[in-house]
């Protein structure tokens, strides 16, 4: 959402090491997920980090398999995300990603269904901005019909991302002076607006048709510094937590 922010500028685990968070997010249990590294890739003169790998969670459960690794470099970080289908002489590699990622900060992968298929999706911090509230994260769908996962592109312009189970989106919440609650759909490898509701010194609801235009449904008095987060626009209704 690049009228709020712009953050382009900023920049084998077993099933049994994870668990689950209240909003039915897999995590990677405390010094279990990450394994730490000081191997030197002489190629590219970077350092392996950080490495995680699933085979238990992802995409067809047993069937396909994550490799995420993260690289430094003295002036630059970048994670490198590989997806694998299961074969019978082995795994596959089915499709790659390496994009840039904040050189202070650890890859957290995070595992959950996105878009209601019945697939784990999953997501890696890349960025945080304002002060830590705006927690940013790179989105990858998996496409069950072409057995890859697929990049979101526009995942960063929304930090603070969760799937909305009572409107099946996703919805985000972004902190300045202000803050909104941002309600997105998947489409194709990005996200599309469908309504924010903008908390400042006025609450404003607003809705979006396929085309990006907007219509205010309701304006009203507000406190700009009351943090709510809201699960549903029409009508407006404030998250439970």
């Amino acid at each position: 959402m690049q009228k709020y922010f712009l953050f382009a500028a900023l920049f084998l685990l077993s099933c049994q090491n994870r668990k689950r968070n209240s909003n039915g997010v897999q995590q990677v249990a405390a010094g279990a997920s990450i394994t730490k590294h000081e191997k030197v890739v002489k190629a590219t003169k970077a350092t392996l980090d950080e490495f995680f790998a699933d085979s238990c969670n992802i995409g067809r459960k047993a069937l396909d398999k994550i490799e995420i690794a993260r690289y430094s470099t003295p002036d630059s970080a970048y994670v490198v995300t590989r997806f694998y289908a299961k074969q019978q002489n082995g795994w596959r590699l089915r499709n790659e990603y390496k994009l840039q990622q904040d050189e202070s900060l650890s890859v957290d992968p995070q595992l959950s269904d996105f878009n209601r298929d019945g697939f784990n999706d999953v997501t890696y911090e890349s960025v945080r901005a304002a002060r830590g509230a705006n927690e940013v994260r790179k989105l990858f769908i998996y496409d069950q019909t072409n057995d890859r996962l697929i990049y979101i592109k526009n995942s960063e312009d929304y930090p603070n991302m969760r799937y909305n189970k009572e409107l099946n989106c996703i919805d985000a919440f972004l902190v300045s002076g202000c803050n909104v609650t941002v309600f997105l759909k998947i489409e194709k490898d990005s996200l599309r607006e469908l309504a924010d509701v903008d908390q400042c010194d006025v609450l404003t609801v607003t809705t979006y048709d396929r085309k990006g235009k907007g219509k205010v449904i309701l304006r009203k008095k507000t406190n700009r510094f009351d943090m709510t987060r809201f699960k549903n626009y029409r009508p407006l209704e404030e998250a439970d937590d």
